[in-house]
């Protein structure tokens, strides 16, 4: 073997030793899978509830309408739609001239029965008298006292004449039944009204009627007594806790919805015909295990929770409940307290080795 095929092979010999050297030291120093990152919180118990929304219509418990009392022209309008008024509150003035003068008849013959009477009165007690003094006859006492009793029936007569006068003179003004807001009006200065002809419309404000449609499907689980809670869009932060009152027996024809009807004091600014969000308590449970909708998965066995322990991910089969606020009921599969997975849980696995995270 010559010399230069000597220094070949010692060449080849060492980059052979170098590779192998090399390979040995990019060897892993351990095995097995890296812990998984994750976030834990603790599954806890709550109050839930099994809640139906709807949006419902606000309406005046009490609407009258207010109609003319007398027949007569009106001769003055005293408020505008929209207004609000008080119990009282003139809303309209009839011509009330004919009225009047039958107020003033009827008065006046009422003092002419009175100085009547009193004349007669006093000729009786004289005619009295004068019978015990043998002056005059029983018989002219008896129809003296005839006609005094005559004249004080026809007082009568003319006080109830003079009553309706003025119970007619006062209905010319037509007045506001309950304090409210006018929501019609049906009448112009001009216009002749008779007596029933409608010529305003009130809505109160202080009791309402909260009518809310909910689905055909959920009738089976509607009772009176179930509570409610209405929240007006425009004072989102007042919440109103009612009880169901009333459920109307027809189901609309093109809505299919059955109707419910609560009935609350108006809170102080909302007015009938707004709308209201409704979310009926069909259910509740005091105790509820909960845990955020981040720890359950879906996964081919169902809805699975990750349980933490000792460093590791316990999957569990859980089934689930109500799912409210960010939160799911937990029927069974985990317990209160326990140590649940909450962000990096869809990447977990059973038995699957978990880095905690602190929270920041």
């Amino acid at each position: 073997m010559n010399r230069y095929t000597l220094i070949t092979l010692a060449a080849a010999a060492a980059v052979t030793l170098g590779a192998c050297s090399k390979s040995n030291d990019a060897a892993p120093a351990a095995s097995g899978p890296r812990p998984t990152l994750i976030t834990v919180t603790q599954a806890e118990t709550r109050l839930m509830q099994r809640v139906e929304h709807s949006i419902g219509q606000v309406q005046s418990k009490s609407a009258p309408r207010v109609a003319a009392e007398v027949d007569g022209r009106v001769v003055a309008v005293a408020v505008e739609v929209g207004q609000h008024v008080a119990q009282g509150d003139v809303l309209a003035r009839l011509d009330d001239k004919d009225f009047r003068l039958n107020h003033d008849a009827a008065q006046a013959d009422t003092r002419r029965l009175d100085a009547l009477i009193g004349s007669q009165g006093r000729q009786v007690e004289r005619l009295r008298d004068m019978v015990k003094n043998n002056f005059t006859t029983e018989s002219v006492l008896e129809d003296a006292a005839a006609q005094l009793e005559a004249l004080r029936e026809q007082l009568k007569a003319a006080q109830a004449r003079l009553a309706v006068a003025q119970r007619n003179l006062e209905r010319a003004v037509v007045r506001a039944p309950v304090g409210g807001q006018v929501e019609q009006r049906n009448v112009d200065v001009g216009d002749y009204v008779k007596v029933g002809t409608p010529v305003f419309q009130l809505a109160t404000r202080d009791l309402l009627r909260v009518r809310i449609p909910f689905p055909e499907a959920i009738a089976a689980h509607l009772r009176t007594g179930l509570m409610v809670e209405l929240i007006s869009p425009t004072a989102p932060d007042t919440v109103i806790k009612s009880p169901v009152t009333e459920i109307l027996p027809m189901i609309g024809s093109s809505s299919r919805a059955v109707m419910l009807v609560t009935e609350v004091h108006n809170p102080g600014d909302w007015q009938p015909g707004s709308s209201i969000n409704a979310y009926l308590i069909l259910e509740e449970f005091p105790a509820a295990v909960t845990v955020p909708e981040t720890s359950v998965v879906r996964r081919p066995a169902g809805e699975v929770v990750y349980v933490i322990k000792d460093g590791k991910a316990e999957q569990r089969i859980v089934s689930t409940g109500i799912r409210r606020g960010g939160v799911i009921q937990i029927i069974n599969g985990v317990t209160a307290d326990e140590t649940v997975a909450l962000d990096g849980a869809s990447y977990l696995t059973d038995k699957a080795p978990v880095s905690v995270q602190e929270p920041r």
